[in-house]
Formats: structure tokens, sequence, C-alpha cells
């Protein structure tokens, strides 16, 4: 069955850093662009990042650009989310999931799969 299992996140202070794992068990990262998602208490689900199959093209929520860096190893069937320079406004529940297509798109509800989650709270 295909399945995405998140990990890494984590208490962190301000100013902080986290890399948060993706791993797929089931099928194939390869072939599929990845996102990542997040949601904090009371407020809708958002995207954060995503990476196409390849690698080659990445996207970034203006909120996060500069200070989170996304990347892919195939071979370990995992997608990376590094965050550095964390706020307190980055606490949320961290979801991956995956595109059915190798190139990313904005919605959300274009992916599927989704991971149980990752808690991540900045607080000092």
């Amino acid at each position: 069955q295909l399945q995405l299992v998140e990990s890494g996140g984590g208490l962190v202070q301000p100013g902080g850093s986290l890399r948060l794992s993706c791993v797929a068990s089931g099928f194939t990262l390869e072939n599929y662009a990845i996102g990542w998602f997040r949601q904090a208490p009371g407020k809708e689900r958002e995207g954060v990042s995503c990476i196409s199959s390849s690698g080659r093209s990445t996207s970034y929520a203006d909120s996060v650009k500069g200070r989170f860096t996304i990347s892919r190893d195939n071979a370990k069937n995992t997608v990376y989310l590094q965050m550095l320079s964390l706020k307190p406004e980055d606490t949320a529940v961290y979801y991956c999931a995956v595109r059915r297509s190798s190139l990313c798109v904005s919605r959300i509800n274009g992916y599927s799969n989704w991971g149980q989650g990752t808690q991540v709270t900045v607080s000092s």
C-alpha cells in the first residue's frame, strides 16, 4: 500500500533548525513530485514547498523562502525539508503528500496519500 511517513519534528527555539524526512513505502517516489504542507491550530492547511520528480524544479511559499530547502534522495525513497532560522509562526503539523505527476501544482487537492504528519513547535 502506498504510504508516506514523516519524521524529524520536535521542539526548537526561535532561530533553530530542523530537518524533516518523508519516507515512502509501497511505491517508488522517483516518478512523482512531492509536496510539503503544514497546518497550524485553527488555520487551514497550506503549501510550504514542492519538488519535482527529477529534483530540478522546486517551489516555496513566500513565508519560507530563503529559510527552507526541499531536496530528495530517490535512492532512499525519501524527500527532505531542511528548515533554518525557524520562527514561532512556523509552528504547525507538517505533512508530505504525493503529486501523481512529475511536476508540482499549487492546489492542495492535487496531492494524495497524505502522511500522518509531524509536529514542529518553535518556542522559547
